[in-house]
């Protein structure tokens, strides 16, 4: 759907920590990074879309980003390791039928009030 998503973080060191940790059980990594003004690229095993931050003292507005997991075991992993990484609990992990009869996500807060979720919509296997 697209090719990147880069947004402004308050505090770069802490993003980064939050975002590999809570994104590793879906396989992502870092594929390049830069001084933190211009930031880190993260993408995932087999996607050509890549999640750019940056460090900024902007203020913007509250973002609300959905990762695709391949598998509910991979969701119920973010959810953890976000809740590790200091994330805060918005939604655990489950279905969430008025979206469709599979629709499985967690959502979380990151560091600076971005809501995060990660979602599977597959069936159970």
């Amino acid at each position: 759907m697209f090719d990147h998503v880069k947004f402004g973080v308050s505090d770069y060191a802490a993003s980064k920590a939050f975002f590999l940790k809570v994104l590793e059980p879906l396989g992502v990594t870092i594929a390049a990074e830069w001084p933190q003004t211009y930031g880190i690229e993260l993408i995932g095993p087999t996607s050509k879309a890549s999640l750019c931050l940056y460090q900024t003292e902007e203020k913007p507005a509250h973002l609300h980003l959905a990762f695709v997991a391949e598998k509910r075991q991979q969701v119920d992993a973010f959810y953890r390791a976000a809740l590790e990484a200091g994330g805060k609990d918005n939604g655990a992990p489950g279905l969430r039928p008025r979206y469709h009869a599979n629709y499985y996500a967690a959502f979380v807060i990151g560091p600076d009030g971005h809501n995060i979720e990660v979602v599977c919509h597959e069936p159970e296997a």
